[in-house]
Order: C-alpha cells, then sequence, then structure tokens
C-alpha cells in the first residue's frame, strides 16, 4: 500500500497524538491572536521544525494553514447563533459530504440466539494497532467488525478484557497484523473494497440510533436533540445520549459527529481531545483549499 500525505498511512503513535490533539486544542483557543508558529510549537513543548512536520504528517497541511481555516470560519460567523446553527459550523470552505465517510458501512444487528450463546462457537480476531487518533483495539467476527475502541498506554489488558465480556463463549485470536490492515482501510483513503460490514448487539433503540447516525453522519453533525427527531422519540434526548455512549465501534458508526444544542462539542466516550481532532481532521480534508478564499471573502 503507497504511503499517503495524511496520518491514515502512517499513524501517529499516542504520545504524538496528544501532542497534536494539544496543538489543536491550543489554536482553536488563541486563533484571535494570530499565534506565530514558534508559539504554537511552544504550547506543546516541541521544535518548530519537529512541531511543523508533526503536524502536517498527521492532517496533511501546516499548522499556519489549520489557523487560517480555523480563523476563516469564525471570521464568517460559523457558530452564530440560530436554527441551522450545526450546519453554519462546518459552513466555511465546506462543500460536499465528509471524505471521511466515503467508506460504506453496512450496520448488522446480531440476532437474540447468538448474543444469548455469547458467542459460542465464534472466532473472534483481535489486536491492537494505531490509527490516526491513536492506538486502538478491533475485533472482527466471521460476520463482520464487532469492536472498535480507543486504548490508553497500559490500559491494553482491560480493553481485552471489555471485548471478552462480551462474547464470554467464543475462541479469541490476537492478531496486530490483521488489525493494522483493517484500520489501514477503515481509516486510508478511500477505495474499491467494497462496504466494511459491521455486526454488533443492540437494543431496538439503540440499533435504530446507529443507523440514522451512519445516515446522518455522512453529510453533517447532528444535535442530540435533531437526532432524537430522527428515530422518532423527540423526548428521549437522555436516551439517546446513553445509545450514542454505547457504540461499540467508534469512528465507523460515527458518534463523534453528534454535539450539544449550541454546536459545542459535548462529551465523548474515548475524550473530548479525541473528539475535537476528529472534527479538526473532518474540516481540513473537506474545507481546507476553500479557507483562504473564505478568509479574504470575510475580511471585505
Amino acid at each position: 500500500m503507497r504511503p499517503m500525505t495524511t496520518p491514515t498511512a502512517e499513524f501517529v503513535d499516542a504520545r504524538d497524538f496528544r501532542r497534536i490533539a494539544a496543538a489543536i486544542a491550543w489554536i482553536d483557543a488563541h486563533f484571535r491572536e494570530q499565534p506565530k508558529l514558534r508559539d504554537m510549537a511552544r504550547a506543546v513543548h516541541l521544535s518548530e521544525f519537529h512541531f511543523n512536520r508533526l503536524f502536517r504528517r498527521w492532517a496533511g497541511v501546516t499548522p499556519k494553514q489549520y489557523l487560517a481555516h480555523v480563523t476563516a470560519r469564525a471570521a464568517r460567523g460559523a457558530l452564530a447563533d440560530g436554527p441551522s446553527v450545526l450546519d453554519a459550523a462546518h459552513a466555511v470552505g465546506l462543500s460536499g459530504p465528509s471524505r471521511l465517510h466515503d467508506l460504506t458501512v453496512t450496520l448488522e444487528a446480531l440476532t437474540p440466539g447468538e448474543i444469548r450463546s455469547g458467542g459460542e462457537g465464534v472466532v473472534v480476531t483481535a489486536g491492537f494497532c494505531d490509527t490516526p487518533f491513536g492506538c486502538a483495539l478491533i475485533g472482527t467476527t466471521p460476520r463482520g467488525i464487532t469492536h472498535l475502541s480507543f486504548v490508553e498506554a497500559g490500559d491494553e489488558a482491560a480493553a481485552l478484557t471489555e471485548l471478552k465480556s462480551a462474547w464470554p463463549k467464543s475462541r479469541h485470536v490476537r492478531d496486530d497484523a490483521a488489525a493494522a490492515r483493517l484500520a489501514a482501510r477503515i481509516f486510508g483513503a478511500p477505495g474499491g473494497e467494497g462496504p466494511v460490514r459491521v455486526a454488533v448487539a443492540g437494543t431496538n433503540f439503540q440499533l435504530k440510533l446507529w443507523r440514522a447516525l451512519l445516515a446522518i453522519g455522512r453529510d453533517r453533525t447532528v444535535s442530540y436533540g435533531e437526532l432524537a427527531r430522527a428515530v422518532g422519540a423527540p423526548k428521549a434526548v437522555r436516551a439517546v445520549g446513553s445509545g450514542v455512549g454505547a457504540n461499540p465501534v467508534a469512528w465507523l458508526i460515527p458518534c463523534h459527529n453528534v454535539l450539544r444544542g449550541d454546536g459545542a462539542l459535548g462529551g465523548y466516550h474515548w475524550g473530548t481531545a479525541r473528539k475535537r481532532a476528529m472534527h479538526a481532521l473532518m474540516d481540513l480534508r473537506q474545507g481546507t483549499r476553500e479557507a483562504p478564499r473564505a478568509l479574504r471573502s470575510a475580511a471585505r
């Protein structure tokens, strides 16, 4: 597989991810000051050269280009109050659906029998691998991907225990190489390998939520209230939040695209820093080329 200019081929390690996530949060908080490269690098304790190279490797653009994008987005009033605040949050320089979800995902529900059996007779292949957002544990069965979680250093054993508890009677096989190949497909450039199959256990309400996220998440972010209305349960916002948090396959079912009603990020099972990084990468891939033009227009 050919290397790519974004982290989808040569994933940053967990320490680098934390640095980039911190840098993104710092730039988002300080863009009004129009900081210099040295200021951005100093904020994450790196040299200018190393910081510039690492950021470009992760995002495919330089820190200065990301700063211009954030500035343009704010200058256009992207987060102004209004009924379309979530659409506006991604309006500056963004056109077309999210390239991060060009990968087609098909969701299958495990049958009640499969759930009751605890996976008896099923082989679950699982492994740890690098992704653009840190280390992940990916678990698969012959039906499809059943688990994708992000794992902090030192938590690997606990992550495996959690996966095995969902499939207590299955046979578990460790295969990090297979997980790395899946990660390259999941987080890499769109290809012609066909859809990725996801097979998960969930209540009828959870499955309905996750299918709605697959449909909505391709094009835009969504609030908890909007998601509740989309599944025909406008008063069940709290249940929607619980269902989103129970998503067993992070990223593939894009629960990171659910925001608070005021457009703020809100919480995320795998950490707000990771959620912020996901949205930053979505913005960059969709709109960086348009950001300088948007900035010029806003300055007129």
